[in-house]
């Protein structure tokens, strides 16, 4: 069986808020504005459109920080908190064969720190990052190219994905689609039974 794995909200979930405030100056106003405002040119930055070097420069701006261009990558990474019972489920998918892809909306200051932070990003043997295709979920185009570098078989092919958009567009083109909530894993593993006609078996 092929799978198609979002990363946010799925294998590690994420904490954007709290990080990036620790970089505005003390008392700074309308502070929550400024960290969202970073989220504005983010599909821009996800598809590479823009450089890491010009977004993170513009970011400070925004935020009106004093800090370095390395002290940004730093808050900006230290964000995500690896989804336990998903990455469970992941090494058991691993050990039994299946062909796992990553599929994920991300930009180049995550993806490279990510793959190297966290080892069993190594159990994905291929993968398809939204800043290097130059199109971001839930455009038809990113699919069609996974679809196209990796001869996917749609109808063959379970996607897990947290956004009901992502998800949409996933099933207008013929995978096998889960919406996934890391807060009801339980239901994602009784999905995943049913696709398989019997429970995942688990050996330690």
């Amino acid at each position: 069986m092929t799978f198609l794995f979002d990363i946010g909200r799925v294998l590690l979930d994420f904490d954007f808020e709290s990080s990036i405030s620790r970089l505005l100056p003390a008392g700074i106003p309308d502070a929550d504005t400024r960290v969202k405002k970073l989220l504005e040119r983010k599909d821009e930055f996800e598809t590479g459109r823009i450089t890491e070097d010009a977004y993170i420069a513009w970011a400070l701006k925004v935020l009106a920080s004093d800090a370095t261009p390395a002290e940004f990558r730093h808050a900006w990474r230290q964000i995500f908190t690896p989804n336990e019972p998903m990455w469970h489920c992941i090494r058991q998918l691993a050990k039994n064969g299946h062909r796992l892809i990553l599929f994920s909306n991300i930009n180049a200051i995550h993806w490279p720190w990510l793959v190297e932070n966290f080892p069993e990003f190594s159990l994905f043997h291929e993968g398809v990052v939204s800043f290097e295709t130059g199109y971001i979920k839930p455009q038809p185009e990113i699919y069609q190219y996974a679809i196209t570098t990796y001869g996917l078989v749609p109808s063959e092919t379970l996607y897990i994905d947290d956004l009901p958009q992502n998800c949409a567009t996933g099933r207008t083109l013929g995978f096998r689609t889960w919406q996934y909530d890391l807060h009801h894993h339980a239901a994602f593993e009784q999905w995943l039974a049913a696709c398989f006609q019997q429970p995942l078996t688990y050996s330690f």
